[in-house]
């Protein structure tokens, strides 16, 4: 079975995919890829290439997409199939950058502890805004993380790389959330309308972060990249 290699989003580690592992083939081989060095989407896309395998699937979540499709373009040869999870291909909004730039340069106030709530209740479906549990989960993830990632990462800009879609040419399932909030469904059509071939999956009763509020659906639709 071809290996399966998960990468994560902004301030999110290993834990993201803890819900979804029950429902993925017991004898799939995964590796849990890392988001916690480089300072450029190329060069997470190195250090993750770095500790890959010599074939096999790739699954990016969020900024992690960004990531996937760089090592896609580095080792097209070794990526058999791909999925882009609550992922674009646009480029980060002025704002965006400002927000993430302010956070990142802010001075500390205590010890780090992680994305602030608001942050990760715009990263839920809004019927768990005020899920705790989930909550604490997102927050913990940042914290082990810990603030030198958090302002590295806060510091990378997404570049756009909408025109360079076609160059993907292994098979690629795009997966978008009903009621993501960060992503809009335009966003998801543009990159499986990029990418020759690809299909688009909807994950209803989601917001941006599949991965913990619907793992099953996630794990059912991204089934036919790892086969």
């Amino acid at each position: 079975m071809t290996p399966l290699v998960l990468i994560p989003g902004y301030m999110l580690d290993d834990a993201l995919w803890d819900g979804m592992l029950p429902f993925l083939p017991p004898e799939l081989p995964l590796h849990f890829a890392s988001l916690a060095e480089g300072d450029s989407i190329a060069a997470m896309a190195q250090a993750v290439l770095a500790n890959c395998p010599p074939q096999f699937a790739l699954l990016g979540f969020s900024m992690g997409g960004y990531v996937a499709r760089e090592i896609v373009r580095l080792a097209p040869g070794r990526v058999q199939s791909l999925a882009l999870v609550a992922t674009s291909s646009r480029a980060d909004l002025p704002l965006q950058v400002e927000q993430r730039s302010r956070a990142a340069r802010a001075k500390p106030i205590g010890a780090f502890r992680g994305l602030g709530r608001a942050a990760i209740a715009q990263s839920l479906h809004p019927d768990n805004s005020t899920n705790e549990a989930l909550v604490a989960q997102v927050r913990l993830m940042g914290e082990r993380l810990g603030r030198e990632v958090f302002i590295r990462q806060s510091l990378i800009v997404r570049d756009a790389d909408t025109a360079r879609l076609p160059d993907v040419q292994c098979p690629t399932l795009v997966v978008a959330a009903a009621d993501d909030q960060l992503r809009s469904p335009e966003e998801a059509r543009e990159l499986a309308d990029g990418i020759p071939g690809a299909k688009l999956v909807t994950v209803p009763n989601a917001g941006h972060l599949i991965p913990l509020e619907q793992p099953q659906a996630l794990a059912n639709a991204i089934s036919v990249i790892f086969r």
